[in-house]
């Protein structure tokens, strides 16, 4: 008797893992969002010290004053 509740028990735990697994294998179960591998990309945003029209627009104003800046 004890022999056949043991392998009652053994076959549903595997019944059940195995249900599990099935289950996984068909993707009934929603798989995790993939990310990018890389990010968009975006232009690079740059502050006005580092656009070059911007330093040669400054350097012809200050050529143009008469009292160039204290520095």
């Amino acid at each position: 008797m004890v022999l056949f509740v043991i392998a009652f028990l053994g076959a549903a735990i595997i019944a059940i893992v195995l249900w599990k697994a099935m289950n996984t294998a068909r993707g009934e179960m929603p798989l995790p969002p993939r990310r990018p591998s890389s990010p968009p990309s975006r232009p690079r945003v740059s502050g006005p010290d580092d656009d070059p029209d911007f330093l040669r627009q400054l350097d012809e104003r200050v050529k143009r004053r008469d009292d160039p800046p204290a520095g």
